[in-house]
């Protein structure tokens, strides 16, 4: 039994402190991964029967599942990318929740259907996750038994998927910013190097600014390298000669 799961509480009751858990990650430096396994972790306990919960994420270029609680869920999602049908994806292009009584005779996706019958699942719940105009993917639940999940269950996934797509956004958001500075402290790094391996080269040369860039240029060429691999080469050899 999980432990963040409160019976007695009302549903609104029992699903703002999972609320208020979801909503300390953005005070802190979590990733992406572990952010959505918190995620899925608490999907998990906010719907009673399911024994694996996953997110996927989806759009135009990419489909992938992160922070799964269960391997089953990782396998049971691939198959649905490759084989290019499934409630996930289903919940995630429709825009609304999809609900799987029995995997063993939904006729819906026969193919995936038929492919994870050995998995030991067979019930199955996707919400989509939708923060403002964009669909971002689907929250999914998993069960053993068919007709785990009622009406109830899909009050719960939904409220808390509406929830949860405002942290999957956030999250998302933190790590493109992140990917970005350490994007931009790199490509600052390299001009810096270059600037030096210039003014190496016009001390050195006696050239000016614009030669000597072309002669860093030159070298790369011959030496088949990148330009701040040369310029780092000249800067190198400017300290050895010093010492």
């Amino acid at each position: 039994m999980h432990q963040d799961r409160h019976p007695d509480l009302p549903l609104t009751d029992e699903l703002s402190a999972v609320f208020a858990r979801m909503s300390g990650l953005l005070l802190s430096e979590e990733t992406v991964a572990t952010a959505l396994g918190l995620v899925s972790s608490l999907a998990l306990d906010t719907v009673p029967g399911a024994v694996g919960a996953g997110v996927s994420l989806v759009d135009e270029h990419d489909r992938r599942s992160t922070g799964s609680t269960d391997a089953r869920v990782e396998r049971a999602d691939a198959l649905q990318y490759d084989l290019d049908e499934g409630p996930c994806l289903a919940a995630a292009l429709g825009r609304h929740l999809v609900r799987v009584d029995d995997l063993a005779t939904d006729r819906r996706w026969p193919r995936w259907g038929n492919a994870v019958a050995d998995l030991g699942l067979r019930a199955a719940m996707s919400a989509p996750l939708v923060a403002g105009d964009a669909s971002l993917g689907a929250l999914k639940v998993y069960a053993e038994r068919p007709g785990t999940f009622d009406a109830d269950s899909e009050r719960r996934l939904s409220m808390f998927s509406a929830q949860a797509a405002i942290l999957v956004a956030n999250v998302q958001t933190h790590d493109r910013a992140h990917r970005l500075s350490v994007g931009l402290r790199e490509a600052i790094a390299t001009r810096d190097l270059v600037s030096m391996a210039k003014g190496v080269l016009m001390a050195r040369h006696g050239v000016t600014e614009d030669v000597a860039f072309g002669m860093l240029l030159s070298h790369s060429g011959e030496q088949a390298g990148t330009t701040p691999d040369v310029a780092r080469a000249v800067v190198d050899s400017a300290v050895r000669r010093r010492r």
